[in-house]
């Protein structure tokens, strides 16, 4: 069982809670009484679990071992009758107490972060306020990924300054991503040219860490899902790529794309050689997040940054302030794929080699072209 022991799981099993004080699991109980296996994966699919299409009792974490592998969805139960939703995301009332939705965000992040093992841990640092949380928090070594001229390098380079914390710049090539792409689409079976920009510059760390004898890396995974950071978020009702008609209806439908995405990430760090360590995907840490109300996920302009602009994260910005300079707890940062000008220059790439943005998906074209 990945994530926490089997009588846990189990217990989690039969009271049906969805949050049950775990940072996710996944793997094969077997009931006592009728000695009959059934694969299980949390609610929000913090671990990947796959098995035969044809044969459930065929499974692995790794979907390299099977021949055809079919995720376990998230909440579910698998048997050899089928899959079965066990848990539910809660959707409690919008707190009315910010003050008291901030502290308990706070505190969530103080207890979770306390409780990480340092032993083994590095950190993958942007200079955002996500991974500025776990570096003020762990006491673990940072580390960036990017290309010389990218904004998470200056970002990283500028926060780990005011934290006065050193950190280890992995500086990228096209070489690295060349490489690199392959041994991801192997990985995690995807080719499409989103999942490997997001996967790549995570990849690249990992290597890096591995490479300097860490085994677990820590991710700052989660916290653009449950607090709102992403822009479709702010802009909802009015953003065609969300049904949803409020701000935390949109969060909503954003926390549900979690579990493919974290099966992406996951299987792309242990193929690196680190396990992830995600503190803010933790259960406490959902539940302080799911009361908060559309202000406290997004500030309105005239109600945050005085540029105009609506401020994102607005509950998770006010919990930082307890441990970051206010410039880092304040501060936006592009998506991965894009702080780290890894999209840029993979696009760059698939240019060079004949693949033109005139051509469908020309991206994705250029990474099948890499594995054939």
């Amino acid at each position: 069982m990945d994530g926490v022991d089997r009588a846990s799981v189990r217990a989690a099993r039969e009271s049906g809670d969805p949050l049950p004080g775990t940072g996710g699991f996944a793997g094969q109980l077997t009931d006592p009484g009728s000695g009959r296996s059934a694969l299980v994966r949390d609610v929000l699919g913090r671990y990947p679990c796959f098995s035969e299409s044809d044969d459930p009792g065929a499974w692995s974490f790794d979907p390299t071992d099977l021949s055809d592998p079919e995720p376990v969805p998230a909440g579910h139960v698998r048997t050899a009758d089928g899959d079965e939703r066990v848990w539910t995301l809660p959707d409690p009332p919008a707190a009315t107490d910010d003050a008291a939705a901030v502290d308990a965000v706070r505190d969530a992040i103080a207890e979770r972060t306390a409780a990480v093992d340092a032993e083994g841990l590095a950190v993958a640092f942007s200079g955002g306020v996500d991974s500025a949380i776990l570096a003020a928090r762990l006491d673990a070594p940072l580390y960036v990924v990017g290309f010389p001229d990218s904004q998470d390098v200056a970002a990283a380079r500028s926060a780990a300054a005011l934290l006065d914390r050193d950190l280890t710049v992995v500086e990228l090539t096209h070489d690295d991503l060349e490489r690199a792409v392959p041994e991801i689409v192997r990985a995690t079976g995807r080719t499409n040219a989103m999942d490997v920009q997001i996967a790549l510059p995570l990849y690249l760390v990992a290597q890096a860490v591995a490479a300097d004898g860490y085994d677990r890396l820590a991710v700052g995974q989660g916290a653009d899902e449950l607090f709102g950071g992403y822009a479709k978020v702010a802009k909802a009702p009015d953003d065609p790529r969300l049904d949803a008609e409020t701000v935390r209806g949109a969060r909503r439908e954003v926390v549900a794309t979690l579990p493919d995405q974290l099966e992406r990430d996951v299987l792309a760090l242990r193929a690196a050689g680190v396990e992830p360590v995600a503190p803010l995907l933790h259960d406490r840490v959902v539940e302080s997040a799911l009361p908060l109300p559309g202000h406290m996920l997004v500030a309105e302009p005239g109600q945050g940054e005085s540029r105009g602009e609506s401020e994102r994260k607005v509950a998770l910005r006010r919990a930082a302030s307890a441990w970051l300079p206010d410039e880092i707890a304040r501060r936006d940062k592009k998506a991965v794929q894009y702080g780290s000008l890894v999209a840029r220059e993979l696009d760059r790439l698939a240019r060079q080699a004949g693949f033109k943005r005139r051509m469908d998906d020309h991206v994705t074209k250029y990474v099948a072209s890499l594995v054939e």
